[in-house]
């Protein structure tokens, strides 16, 4: 009967320590390529900037990008064209971005605008992540704040869309938006990082592509509102 105690005892303590190295694993790699996608980002961003890429050409742009995360990566998450297809999708997003930023830079602080809104970003990213990472909180309750959250958004959103096709403009609605926004993605960032600390996510390539999101819609709703405090 100690035999058997002793194997089992030894099983799970073998079980712990591969989880931890899965966990350690999946971080690792999702940190890794989060910093290589964003970095390339920037990339596609400067060169979008530098030719003077037109908003219609990078709204084309993140549409694709967004085609490529709800329809092709779902298909390759488990395969190394997967990381492809991430790269593609991060590329897209940023050239996407080119326009928006050089709008805010043809502002009169504009170049104040940006830096602080990138300082921002990474303020609230590092602080985020450092905070599930150190307290170890299970941050699953989120869930349903996070799904309910994501439909406010997108009827706000077509809210917006509608109102400015027909010449109607709501400056207030769309401020209340960018700050929910910033509100959601804050969420989304504590509840992918608990998700892959308690093992509720060990796919890296689908973790990356959720903070990434995060981190890119942080960004352009702080532009929006450090532009209009500007403004």
């Amino acid at each position: 009967m100690q035999h058997l105690r002793t194997a089992a005892n030894t099983r799970m303590g073998s079980a712990t320590q591969a989880d931890t190295a899965e966990v350690s694993r999946v971080l690792r790699n999702t940190y890794l390529l989060l910093s290589m996608t964003l970095a390339f980002s920037a990339v596609t961003a400067g060169i979008a900037m530098a030719i003077g890429l037109s908003h219609g050409a990078g709204m084309i742009m993140s549409l694709a990008a967004m085609g490529l995360i709800w329809f092709v990566l779902p298909r390759t998450a488990e395969s190394a064209a997967g990381i492809g297809v991430v790269f593609a999708f991060t590329g897209l997003i940023g050239a996407g971005l080119g326009p928006i930023i050089n709008h805010y830079l043809a502002t009169a602080n504009g170049t104040s605008v940006v830096f602080q809104a990138l300082g921002g970003t990474a303020f609230t990213f590092l602080g985020l992540s450092a905070y599930a990472l150190i307290s170890r909180k299970d941050f699953s309750f989120m869930r349903g704040f996070i799904a309910i959250g994501i439909m406010v958004m997108i009827g706000s959103m077509l809210l917006l869309l509608g109102a400015s096709m027909f010449g109607y403009h709501m400056p207030i609605l769309s401020l209340v938006f960018s700050a929910g926004i910033i509100l959601l993605m804050s969420a989304i960032i504590l509840f992918q990082t608990s998700a892959i600390i308690h093992g509720g996510e060990r796919n890296y390539l689908m973790a990356t592509t959720s903070l990434y999101l995060a981190i890119i819609n942080i960004f352009t709703s702080l532009l929006h509102l450090l532009g209009a405090a500007d403004d």
